[in-house]
């Protein structure tokens, strides 16, 4: 009888386990299936489908900004020209001791009347010729009508109108970092027009150039890691937007990556007066100066704050008969501050000769106001 009685107790308490089980499990099974009634299976296909879309607009993007800059560089490149100092000589840097010999270097137009630049070691100097070969392979005999050596700049002309010609930037916004492309014939017309890239590794450089058993300086530089080559002398510097901001000119051969450019405001005002005259006048103050950053190379008892160090003065020139002396340090010319020879070069080429210009000079702790008419360089 207890035995009976303890089996059904059993039986009695395993039913009421399983029933207990059926309930939790329907219970949980409702909970579930509203809590999935909930999820909206479509926001989610949506939400899907709109990363599916951005992710495919972001590689347009991308795509369409590559193609944006490749017919921005091909743009320039029509522009880019090659030159040579002697006419027919042979092509390329393969034969022996090319470049210095042939000349070969490299020009962009920047008018359509036929004005190209370039360095002044590439089309020689002012009155000489050279040779432009331009895109379609055809040469023409160029004139150099400017030049300077101390920045190493020219432009020639050819007498062609119609042409494809390149824009000029602003140098003096540029930034370290900025994507550049730098563009030129780097060894030789086989390799004509090649395009390398870089960024902006400094600006305000000061190259110091050895030669001919004299000592210069060619001071706010523009550097760049762009592969430059010994043929890319002359050729353009450009940014993003396809604008010139510098002009190769330079290269450091016992360093790998650091090539440099002359800014391109040094000589915009004279592009811009040639372009619109078909002349220019090139007044003269008649001093040479260094940027105030190269004063403690030069003379180490000089403390500068601010201005440009006069380091010579040619004679019979302007400044020399309004008496300014080597060792005057210029702070203003016309009220313009200046700290860069490259704004005293800017501004002199937007003046004509006879024109007045007045100087603040530092010169034995006192300022002092100068007013001297430029003469012709």
């Amino acid at each position: 009888m207890y035995r009976y009685k303890k089996s059904k107790n059993s039986k009695l308490k395993n039913i009421f386990i399983i029933f207990t089980i059926i309930i939790l499990t329907s219970v949980l099974a409702i909970v579930l299936y509203k809590m999935y009634e909930q999820i909206n299976v479509y926001d989610y296909e949506e939400n899907l489908s709109s990363t599916a879309t951005r992710t495919v607009q972001t590689i347009e993007e991308v795509k369409n900004q590559s193609n944006q800059i490749a017919d921005m560089v091909e743009n320039v490149t029509s522009c880019v020209v090659g030159i040579s100092k002697i006419k027919n000589a042979g092509n390329t840097i393969f034969l022996k001791d090319g470049v210095s010999n042939l000349g070969l270097g490299t020009g962009v137009i920047v008018s359509e009347n036929g004005y190209i630049l370039s360095n002044e070691h590439v089309t020689g100097s002012k009155y000489s010729n050279c040779y432009i070969t331009l895109e379609n392979g055809k040469t023409y005999t160029a004139n150099v009508v400017w030049s300077d050596s101390t920045i190493d700049l020219s432009i020639s002309k050819i007498n062609i109108k119609g042409l494809p010609y390149a824009s000029l930037g602003d140098s003096s916004v540029v930034r370290v970092g900025e994507t550049v492309y730098a563009i030129g014939n780097p060894i030789g017309y086989e390799f004509q027009r090649t395009v390398t890239s870089g960024i902006i590794s400094a600006v305000d450089r000061t190259v110091r150039i050895d030669e001919n058993n004299k000592t210069t300086y060619m001071e706010d530089l523009i550097q760049t890691d762009a592969t430059i080559n010994p043929g890319n002398s002359g050729g353009p510097l450009i940014n993003v937007d396809g604008l010139i901001i510098g002009i190769n000119s330079v290269k450091i051969t016992s360093a790998e990556g650091i090539g440099f450019a002359v800014p391109i405001n040094v000589v915009k005002p004279i592009i811009e007066k040639y372009m619109k005259e078909e002349k220019f006048e090139e007044a003269s103050l008649g001093i040479f100066a260094y940027d105030k950053q190269m004063i403690p190379y030069i003379n180490s008892d000089v403390d500068i704050q601010k201005g440009i160090y006069v380091a010579q003065i040619s004679l019979d020139s302007p400044a020399a008969k309004a008496k300014l002396k080597e060792g005057d340090i210029i702070t203003k010319i016309d009220n313009l501050e200046l700290n860069k020879m490259c704004d005293l070069r800017c501004y002199i080429y937007t003046k004509s000769p006879g024109d007045e210009v007045n100087l603040s000079i530092y010169r034995n702790k006192k300022e002092v106001q100068v007013t001297i008419k430029l003469g012709t360089k």
